[in-house]
């Protein structure tokens, strides 16, 4: 029997689900961009700008479409430089040649310029390229989101970070902040997560993760109030157990508060494992919890 489900935070009845399904089938000649743009302008789904929330539903028609309950048309080819291209090249990628190795200490790298990303412009070509090439899970932005490019005294880029939306449902999170399904509901737009955080494989500096993340924390908040209208109380992140210790995490004062259950959420048959990972907390305000 199919049921309503709730995505990206909305509710969705089955028959509007049915529905949704039809209406993408009468309209073979959009793109997947265009649909979700279409079904934010029909459902007036917007942020607190007004602006579409076109990214949140992007993510929820992927998720229809995984369950099988709907179907997209093929993904089209996207020019570098657009929203929704994985991969974005820098100028000269193609001579790109690793700096060379550089290890010192935390003062010798302060103060750290935290540049805040803006989607086409030169420090996001190259967080994007860093991301992309560096980071084991590569790039991937869905729903509201805040980028840092990171500089030390001289100018040198040192570091990358991505905040995004939170996850949906996470049991130690919940359980931790003491959240009911409505509370979470309500108050998810409250909280970050820390998607992505690279330190560029060629900077080796005791004590700079740590530094970054308290450096971010503390200006996080204003960033996102400025870009989405709504301000940020706690941010939160997840760290794969087997592949890292979470030791800058908890060195600048996020708490660990439990861990994931090694399943998909898109796992229906309880069949797919995915990595177990630490789940962290950092309150943003005092009083948050």
């Amino acid at each position: 029997m199919e049921v309503a489900q709730r995505l990206q935070g909305r509710l969705v009845p089955a028959e509007e689900i049915r529905w949704l399904g039809e209406w993408i089938g009468a309209n073979p000649q959009w793109s997947r961009k265009e649909i979700a743009r279409a079904l934010c302008t029909k459902w007036e789904w917007r942020d607190g700008k007004g602006r579409l929330k076109d990214f949140a539903a992007r993510s929820l028609l992927l998720k229809l479409a995984e369950q099988g309950r709907i179907q997209l048309p093929a993904l089209r080819t996207q020019r570098a430089g657009t929203r929704w291209c994985q991969h974005r090249p820098v100028d000269g990628e193609l001579d790109w040649q690793e700096p060379v190795r550089w290890e010192g200490t935390l003062k010798q790298l302060r103060p750290l310029s935290f540049e805040l990303i803006q989607a086409r412009s030169a420090g996001y070509r190259r967080w994007n390229f860093y991301l992309n090439r560096y980071h084991y899970l590569g790039l991937r932005i869905v729903g509201e989101n805040v980028g840092y490019l990171v500089r030390d005294r001289a100018g040198r880029e040192v570091a990358c970070l991505l905040f995004g939306a939170a996850a949906w449902r996470c049991a130690p999170r919940d359980r931790f902040l003491g959240w009911s399904s409505e509370e979470r509901a309500q108050r998810l737009p409250e909280v970050a997560n820390n998607t992505r955080f690279l330190i560029l494989p060629w900077i080796h500096s005791p004590l700079l993760a740590s530094h970054i993340l308290g450096v971010a924390a503390r200006r996080i908040a204003a960033d996102w109030r400025a870009k989405y209208d709504h301000g940020l109380r706690w941010l939160e992140t997840f760290v794969e157990r087997d592949r890292f210790r979470g030791t800058c995490y908890r060195a600048a004062n996020w708490q660990c508060v439990g861990q994931t259950t090694g399943r998909s959420r898109q796992d229906r048959y309880n069949q797919l494992r995915v990595p177990v990972k630490d789940v962290y907390l950092y309150a943003l305000a005092s009083g948050s919890r």
